[in-house]
């Protein structure tokens, strides 16, 4: 049996209608996962379920704001009674960066991004991982960023937002080894979705970022799900409190 075989595991992927996270649900979906696909959107979430299983996958969608406990709890109790557990979380829901100089940030943005980029994993791990916790096992996922590990500029709250995440997916995986939980993230860099259509095809910005980036390109969505299986996988047993840099060497100067 392949070590990235998910058969028989049971997945949710949180901001998982579009983009980045829609590519790793229909990932985990293909290496044999049923996926749950999470987020306040309901129609990407549809299309992504209805890809899946028109493509012989296992999905459904439960709707639900990570930034809001209540909802954290919901979905632990629904993801009990449905499918009697969790295997894999994957902590994708995010908010991009508000472009901004400090003086031009306000408290509002500052709660927005901090509240669904970072306080959203810490109401899923919580809540999500208990039903590890019961099952003696799993793996959680954390997506971060570039932004976590470097600084870019006009982008406080999503960089410090960011930086929580790699630092929670750390101190996560001490506390929880015990329980045979692993903790791991992936920073991404620049990858091409409709999310950031705007800024790839920008005059002057793009070219700025591809200086920066030894491969010369942008990622593709469907070259960034790779690292999310890997990690889901027992293919990466022995990987806990790790940060998978998937930025086509920016971080590498």
């Amino acid at each position: 049996m392949s070590g990235f075989d998910l058969t028989g595991k049971v997945a949710m992927v949180t901001g998982g209608g579009r983009g980045i996270g829609r590519a790793i649900s229909e990932a985990l979906a293909t290496h044999g996962a049923t996926v749950v696909v999470c987020g306040r959107n309901t129609a990407p979430m549809q299309e992504t379920v209805d890809a899946i299983t028109q493509s012989g996958g296992r999905a459904a969608l439960m709707p639900a704001d990570v930034s809001d406990e209540t909802d954290a709890v919901r979905l632990r109790d629904l993801m009990t009674a449905q499918y009697g557990g969790l295997d894999i979380l994957v902590n994708n829901a995010g908010i991009d960066p508000h472009y901004a100089s400090m003086e031009e940030t306000d408290r509002s943005d500052w709660d927005r991004i901090i509240g669904v980029n970072l306080t959203g994993v810490f109401n899923c791990c919580r809540h999500l991982g208990a039903l590890m916790i019961a099952r003696k096992g799993g793996s959680i996922i954390n997506i971060s960023s570039i932004a976590g590990r470097i600084g870019l500029k006009r982008q406080v709250p999503y960089g410090a937002s960011k930086g929580g995440v790699e630092q929670l997916t750390k101190s996560l995986a001490h506390d929880w080894a015990e329980h045979g939980i692993r903790v791991n993230a992936i920073a991404y860099g620049f990858v091409e979705t409709d999310l950031t259509a705007g800024m790839v095809a920008h005059p002057h910005i793009a070219p700025r970022l591809l200086a920066r980036i030894p491969m010369g390109r942008f990622g593709r969505v469907d070259e960034v799900h790779g690292a999310a299986v890997f990690l889901a996988s027992s293919a990466s047993s022995y990987v806990t409190g790790h940060s998978l840099l998937v930025d086509g060497g920016w971080t590498a100067a």
